[in-house]
């Protein structure tokens, strides 16, 4: 498979979703939309619980599936929507049947079952995606067009507690999201990793950080916690290059500032202006004997899993390798488990060093 686009197919991809749960449900809902609008043919999906998948399917006018092979044979390509422990045996029956498929992130629990699945896929030449959804999201685009040169990058990713990826900690269950848009956009390999987390509600860690140094003196500092009372998905870059910029984003509302010098002919707002002005406003103001810009950031707001999901199938049409392949998906994951692995490893020491205490006491 080669990334240059041959000529698409005049059939529609026959699709199907394994796993109807929350994200299952999304998917399902976008297939039926895609299908609606003839881009797709949406054969139908496929749960271990076989009641709601019945009741999901009956409400899209697909087929729920009464078994995995069954719902494989028929498709041409899948969406995997499980969880991760079970990600591997079926991303692996897929592809060895050679068919596409997009598994949700994490790929996988494990380092080598997440290669062996990138090499599943170019033996068979067959499409594998991962969905690292906020690849998609259109601040990461306009990210890409205006931070030329990234010297720093702190992200926050904070949820409350989930009904759903207890089985893994929070790395990968968020922090994996910007793991993989930083390595994306920083595009230099990571030189140190510097991690703490701790457990709260679960047995992984439920609060974590992350500070990475790259080879071409890129920063990036992450923090995630499921254990917030309130939502954030947010990234702050510093960038140098022909334009100096700090540029605040936030994934939720598709929204943000950047903050810069300002070019010849940017008169600077009155302080009446600033008072009047909305959040939407340009604004520039003097500020160390400089004048400086704030403005609202240009983004045509649509919805990333939707994006993501039409990236796949066009990508199964022409044979083309998507912008998360298995392979990049796979180094956003190694360094999650390097990630984790450091937390592990200073719980484990914190845990010994507390037990020694209590016996000298």
């Amino acid at each position: 498979m080669t990334s240059e686009k041959s000529s698409a197919r005049s059939d529609k991809v026959k699709v199907g979703v394994l796993g109807t749960g929350s994200l299952g449900k999304e998917h399902v809902r976008i297939y039926a939309e895609l299908a609606a609008a003839k881009q797709v043919e949406f054969i139908g999906v496929y749960d271990i619980l076989t009641e709601p998948a019945r009741k999901l399917a009956d409400k899209y006018k697909v087929r729920a599936f009464p078994s995995v092979q069954e719902l494989v044979a028929a498709a041409d390509a899948l969406s995997i929507v499980t969880p991760t422990t079970t990600h591997f045996e079926l991303a692996k029956d897929v592809l060895v049947q050679h068919k596409h498929v997009l598994v949700e992130k994490p790929m996988t629990d494990n380092a080598v079952q997440a290669a062996e699945l990138v090499e599943l896929a170019r033996v068979n030449s067959r499409v594998l995606q991962v969905g690292h959804v906020e690849r998609f999201n259109p601040i990461f685009k306009y990210l890409e067009s205006v931070a030329t040169k990234p010297k720093f990058i702190e992200t926050h990713r904070l949820s409350p507690y989930p009904a759903r990826s207890t089985d893994i900690g929070v790395v990968l269950d968020l922090m994996i999201h910007d793991l993989d848009v930083v390595l994306a956009f920083v595009k230099s390999p990571v030189v140190s990793v510097d991690a703490v987390g701790i457990p709260v509600l679960s047995k992984t860690e439920d609060i974590a950080n992350a500070r990475l140094r790259f080879a071409n003196g890129c920063i990036a500092n992450m923090t995630v916690s499921r254990v917030s009372p309130e939502r954030m998905r947010k990234i702050r870059v510093f960038s140098g290059g022909p334009t100096t910029s700090y540029i605040s984003l936030d994934y939720r509302a598709q929204e943000g500032f950047i903050y810069r010098i300002a070019r010849d002919g940017e008169e600077e707002s009155s302080l009446l202006k600033k008072l009047l002005a909305s959040k939407d406003s340009t604004i520039v103001s003097q500020f160390a004997g400089k004048r400086i810009v704030r403005e609202p950031v240009p983004i045509a707001k649509d919805e990333p899993l939707k994006l993501e999901l039409q990236h796949f199938i066009e990508c199964v049409r022409a044979q083309s390798t998507p912008m998360v392949s298995g392979a990049s998906a796979k180094d956003a994951l190694d360094l999650a488990f390097e990630i984790t692995r450091q937390i592990q490893v200073a719980l484990k020491d914190e845990g010994a060093g507390l037990y020694d205490s209590a016996k000298t006491v």
